[in-house]
């Protein structure tokens, strides 16, 4: 089990609390009153903790190691009847980006969302899930499938940032963006787009534009990380926490600013806490969103897309 900085009160806690147990089944001592104390004051302290967490803690949280990724959530939520698809007929197939058939219960979708890695090497190989050029081309030859055969499309948002390499620049990065800003906003099938982790600058808008915005509680949305932030603004990182919390990257920042339109509760403790609990309300928060556009025609449906984000940073003063 891995802690985070601001989780070692916890940690203490449970250390504590395997101790006792092991003292009780090693010696005829009576510690189960000592036991339910610390039970106690250790759930105190997560409710304590979690729920009163801040911008940079759930920053945090969102880069948790343990932390379920897109693959996860595919292979959870849809089983054997996922098929995965590779490349964008171009370039080559880039590894950070995933893409491929999949069911919930007798409805296909296009599930498609950065892939980061486990440990070193699969990190390496996922290029620590930021795509290049030819990522965001084969997410967009998925969505211009999934409209020839009218499936809905899902994407599930956990990236840093696009990959800004001199090699991604030169095959066209920020065109590649753009085309896929362009085109979702006017793709004639539904489109759920879900952020799990990090949802970085353009790399995260290249597969973001749809009907609903969803994000899980411990995640964040912005057009800059704050560390990446804090180096501009301070020359320095070390105002990582002040940028978060000015940056209004929270998912409940994000519901008051109207820039996403659900959250979804995340077990006490984050999504790494309980992946199957995760899984399910992800997947019930899908097929709740599919259901509101389903019966919509394809013109309505781009209407209303194109609707919800002209309206978006327009306020009365």
């Amino acid at each position: 089990m891995e802690y985070l900085e601001f989780e070692l009160p916890i940690k203490e806690l449970e250390e504590q609390l395997q101790k006792c147990q092991l003292i009780g089944e090693e010696s005829e001592v009576d510690v189960t009153e000592t036991c339910k104390q610390i039970e106690k004051k250790l759930d105190e302290a997560k409710k304590d903790i979690y729920k009163n967490l801040t911008a940079w803690q759930r920053v945090q949280l969102s880069r948790h190691p343990n932390r379920p990724y897109t693959l996860d959530y595919i292979k959870a939520i849809c089983g054997d009847t996922f098929l995965e698809l590779h490349g964008d007929r171009n370039v080559k197939d880039d590894k950070a980006m995933v893409g491929g058939l999949g069911k919930i219960g007798d409805q296909s979708f296009m599930f498609i969302g950065q892939q980061k890695g486990y440990n070193t090497k699969t990190r390496q190989y996922r290029n620590f899930g930021m795509a290049n050029p030819e990522g965001y081309r084969k997410a967009l030859r998925l969505m211009k499938s999934a409209e020839k055969f009218g499936v809905p499309v899902v994407t599930l948002i956990d990236t840093p940032g696009a990959y800004p390499g001199l090699e991604a620049e030169e095959r066209g990065q920020g065109e590649a963006i753009a085309r896929n800003i362009l085109e979702m906003t006017r793709l004639k099938v539904p489109i759920i787009c879900v952020v799990i982790g990090e949802g970085a600058s353009g790399g995260a808008l290249g597969i973001g534009v749809g009907d609903k915005i969803l994000m899980l509680e411990n995640t964040w949305y912005s057009v800059i990380s704050p560390e990446n932030c804090s180096s501009i603004l301070w020359r320095s990182w070390e105002f990582k926490e002040q940028a978060a919390e000015a940056l209004k990257l929270t998912a409940k920042d994000g519901k008051r600013l109207k820039v996403i339109d659900e959250i979804i509760k995340e077990p006490l403790g984050g999504a790494h806490k309980d992946r199957e609990a995760t899984f399910v309300a992800v997947s019930n928060a899908i097929v709740k969103s599919y259901d509101q556009f389903k019966n919509l025609s394809p013109k309505e449906l781009v209407k209303q897309r194109m609707e919800k984000y002209s309206q978006m940073g327009v306020y009365k003063d």
